[in-house]
């Protein structure tokens, strides 16, 4: 059995190298617009979904009217328009189904922000600090550790800061971990991140909170600068600079402790939780947004399922109210803290108590006792 397992690396190409990879995303953009154009013209006209075949076609004539695409590999403009006819058929589907759905949004300057290869145009020097792109060049990239598998795909990406990353998506086989013997059961708040099983208790790390403020102060300038001049680029980087710091170390956190839940535990129970609802809530949507549960529960699924573990999802309802001793029901709202159980006299912190539920809920729906 074989997973795909993806790799990113910081490139830092040069100068030139840069003006280089920006006309390639300028000119794949172009690409993108025209054969998104092309489609609407077609719906309109005659209402009828293209296949991908036909958009593929295009391409030779658009390269003899345009020699500059020339100087972009075959397969990546291939990838653009198959970038295009997935966005289309997610609009059919939706037109299908009776939504009320838009057209795909044409991208504006500035807005495609990457490029695909498949298993050529490009190839990596022997110690991989070096990646050659076809008609770049050599571009130097930050090697934190070593390609595993066989190379499927590599798209190279800019991000709204101007840093440039090469992501390889690798096809390997997974590597099952020993078992341990432990199970564990998980419960998210938002006053503690996470309550475990064991008793552990999770901070929250409220990582948009501790940066609010200075992003509220950047947004704040920003808005202030005129529109299309030097200085308002410059304040713009700045926030997106705020925005990509919280999303890095969101996903660190979401990374690390994910990785240490697969590592230590063979089975592994979360609540099956409607964020979307969830937010809707006002008062607490933000909160929510920034705990990023469901990032959390993402990277544990793949994680649990590359190392041989079990995953599980259940259902929350009667968990922080069940006694996870007796079983009996304590009713209790948010802002009770502790579970006091008149029945057997157990007290405990209520997360955990939840979390002692949902393990063995988690534990009953595969069979097994707690």
């Amino acid at each position: 059995m074989t997973e795909l397992k993806a790799y990113q690396y910081r490139l830092t190409p040069t100068k030139g190298q840069v003006r280089l990879l920006e006309q390639t995303l300028e000119l794949c953009r172009w690409v993108y617009n025209e054969t998104l154009a092309y489609r609407k013209q077609v719906w309109k006209n005659q209402r009828l979904h293209i296949e991908l075949g036909k958009t593929n076609a295009l391409l030779a004539s658009w390269r003899t009217s345009h020699p500059e695409l020339k100087r972009i590999h075959y397969h990546v403009l291939q990838d653009i328009q198959k970038r295009v006819h997935h966005a289309w058929e997610a609009f059919v589907r939706r037109i299908k189904r009776g939504h009320k759905a838009g057209f795909p949004r044409f991208k504006g300057r500035g807005w495609y922000d990457s490029f695909t290869f498949r298993q050529v145009g490009y190839s990596l020097s022997i110690n991989g600090q070096w990646i050659n792109l076809f008609n770049i060049g050599r571009v130097r990239m930050i090697v934190h550790r070593r390609i595993a598998g066989t190379i499927k795909t590599l798209t190279i990406r800019r991000t709204r800061t101007g840093k440039w990353y090469a992501s390889f998506v690798v096809e390997t086989h997974p590597k099952t971990l020993p078992p341990t013997n432990r199970a564990v059961g998980v419960d998210v708040g938002l006053q503690q991140f996470a309550t475990l099983s064991t008793g552990e208790v999770i901070a929250n790390p409220r990582f948009f909170r501790k940066d609010e403020k200075a992003l509220r102060k950047a947004q704040r300038r920003l808005a202030k600068t005129e529109q299309n001049t030097p200085e308002r680029a410059k304040r713009q980087k700045v926030v997106a600079h705020i925005h990509e710091r919280i999303t890095n170390r969101r996903k660190d956190f979401a990374h690390k402790l994910s990785r240490r839940l697969a590592n230590e535990f063979d089975v592994i129970v979360f609540e099956q939780l409607r964020i979307a609802q969830m937010i809707k809530a006002r008062r607490l949507a933000k909160s929510i947004s920034d705990a990023a549960w469901r990032q959390l529960i993402t990277y544990t699924h793949y994680k649990a399922a590359s190392a041989g573990r079990m995953f599980v999802e259940v259902d929350p309802r009667g968990t922080s109210q069940r006694c996870s001793r007796c079983r009996s029901i304590v009713k209790k709202d948010l802002s009770t803290r502790l579970h006091r159980c008149q029945t057997c006299g157990l007290e405990i912190d209520r997360d955990h108590n939840a979390a002692l539920n949902i393990l063995a809920v988690g534990l009953h729906s595969l069979g097994r006792n707690p």
